[in-house]
């Protein structure tokens, strides 16, 4: 299947909008430098009443980090109510190690190269490390994600990642397409990538921060219908 991640979340009603549409995973900003930063309490109210509504069918929460110590990661995760931690900066696998089992790695590679040392140093070096490969607490769990490049901003540019490097990356590990994905360009994303899930912030916003719910819906259905589609050609 391929799952689908909404990310940038800052209001109850986005979230339950998400949720309600299908959305496999909701994300929070935690980077104070992001236009879609949340408090770790505002978060925390949010998945709360998400869990309340939905229980055992309310989606994955996951904290967007940048480069900030395991001992705040902790906090906040505990705070919010998260069960993931996407590790979105410089962080190595130390870190991503340290946190385990609620972290995966965010890389934003400009060569082919870089993407493959990175899937050495992240998920190869790691076969080495036995805490990291019983780690993961649920079967949809990203390997990886993949992020559009950009000198200045560490995510939700809207630019479009590197499809043919994501491509790559999509064919060893579950991948995570982020950048740029909006509901008229995913499934084609989809289709030439191949990942094991997509991301989407900018892509379904107003403005930043805020979402449009009718592009969510659109977001999510065009995903999984991909996905529906790929099912009654490939029946096996």
């Amino acid at each position: 299947m391929v799952y689908v991640k909404v990310c940038g979340i800052t209001n109850v009603e986005d979230a339950r909008c998400a949720a309600g549409a299908g959305a496999d995973f909701l994300g929070f900003i935690f980077y104070p430098k992001s236009p879609r930063y949340i408090a770790p309490e505002q978060a925390g109210e949010i998945t709360r009443a998400i869990r309340a509504e939905l229980g055992e069918a309310a989606p994955r929460f996951v904290g967007v980090f940048v480069d900030e110590p395991v001992d705040i990661v902790r906090a906040v995760i505990k705070t919010a109510g998260l069960d993931l931690a996407q590790l979105h900066g410089t962080e190595p696998l130390e870190t991503v190690a340290a946190l385990a089992p609620h972290s995966f790695k965010a890389i934003r590679p400009q060569t082919l190269a870089e993407a493959q040392q990175a899937y050495t140093d992240y998920l190869m070096s790691s076969l080495s490390m036995p805490h990291l490969t019983s780690r993961i607490p649920y079967p949809s769990f990203p390997h990886l994600l993949v992020d559009a490049y950009h000198p200045q901003q560490k995510g939700g540019t809207g630019q479009v990642a590197n499809l043919e490097i994501a491509r790559w990356l999509a064919e060893r590990c579950r991948l995570l397409l982020a950048g740029g994905l909006t509901p008229d360009n995913v499934a084609g994303a989809i289709a030439q990538v191949q990942p094991w899930g997509v991301d989407v912030s900018s892509g379904v916003e107003v403005i930043k921060g805020k979402k449009d719910h009718s592009k969510i819906a659109a977001f999510i259905k065009a995903a999984k219908a991909y996905e529906q589609n790929t099912k009654r050609h490939n029946p096996s």
